[in-house]
């Protein structure tokens, strides 16, 4: 019972940061799972079985506050579906000893991007331009979507900074529209994990409280998430991805580190995320000073005839 309590509130968690941020619900989840020995084909397929769930839950809070646009979520959404089926189909195929290392070696990747991602940039602000084509989301979604279902996540990590980097949507319109298309990356990843495994390694009592939690937190996410500046978060969410996996991979048969090398580089790792968290807070003060400050000079500036 203290173990369904614990993921549900893991789910909440990791759905809080994914409704900020358009990420990371996959990825965070995925990631207690590993650490929790579970073997990773079926740490995704419950993963995302539960996201089938929270992505239906999310997509509609989104579209309720006019966050959504539909045309992307068909355009990147399709193409994400296949990717995913086919990631799932082959993390099935992968013995768990090679499985295991290669999902923490694809989840640390994208935690040090996520990490690095929101550390020095924070959330971008384009300009908003012309409509994305299809051109560029039909392989955005291909790639994002099989690299979420090999990887336990990736959706949001791949999806979310390539759209905002685009400048051509609104950063609500853009975690609105990844978060409510990848219900469709959700069911097709489950659909494959399911004819390949069947039922095998999976707990539905974990995937019911991850779904729980998740519900309880998406409709609430975008109220609650504005305690914590998404610059912060992520710098957050990215150093406990990153932990976690080091831990997984010296472990691993590929590494096999003795503690003598172990102790050290996880005292760096955490010295390392201490110091990226203390960065982002000052760049989050400098940004909002900043910001306070311009209306200030705009009320000062000399009327000319």
């Amino acid at each position: 019972m203290r173990t369904l309590i614990l993921l549900a509130l893991a789910g909440l968690g990791a759905q809080l940061v994914d409704g900020s941020l358009g990420m990371a619900y996959g990825v965070t989840s995925t990631t207690l799972l590993l650490a929790m020995g579970t073997n990773p084909a079926a740490a995704s397929a419950t993963v995302h079985l539960a996201e089938i769930g929270t992505t239906l839950m999310s997509g509609a809070s989104h579209w309720r506050f006019g966050n959504v646009d539909w045309k992307v979520v068909a355009k990147i959404g399709v193409p994400g579906a296949v990717g995913s089926f086919l990631g799932a189909t082959v993390l099935s195929k992968l013995s768990t000893e090679v499985a295991e290392p290669a999902m923490s070696l694809i989840l640390l990747g994208l935690g040090l991007y996520v990490m690095s991602r929101f550390t020095f940039r924070g959330m971008p602000k384009g300009q908003l331009g012309r409509p994305l084509r299809k051109r560029f989301l039909a392989p955005l979604g291909l790639v994002a979507g099989f690299l979420d279902a090999t990887g336990g996540g990736g959706w949001g990590p791949v999806g979310t900074p390539a759209l905002l980097a685009s400048g051509r949507m609104e950063p609500r319109k853009v975690i609105g529209s990844i978060d409510t298309s990848e219900f469709l990356v959700a069911i097709t990843a489950s659909l494959g994990f399911l004819f390949s495994l069947g039922s095998q390694g999976l707990n539905w009592g974990w995937v019911l409280a991850f779904l729980l939690g998740g519900l309880v937190a998406a409709p609430v996410a975008a109220w609650l998430v504005r305690l914590v500046p998404p610059r912060v978060l992520g710098s957050a969410v990215g150093g406990v991805i990153i932990v976690t996996n080091v831990r997984t991979l010296l472990k691993s048969d590929w590494i096999g580190a003795s503690a003598g090398l172990s102790t050290p580089v996880h005292v760096l790792l955490y010295a390392l995320w201490a110091a990226a968290l203390t960065y982002s807070i000052r760049a989050y003060r400098k940004e909002k000073a900043a910001e306070s400050a311009e209306p200030a000079v705009e009320e000062r500036q000399p009327v000319t005839a």
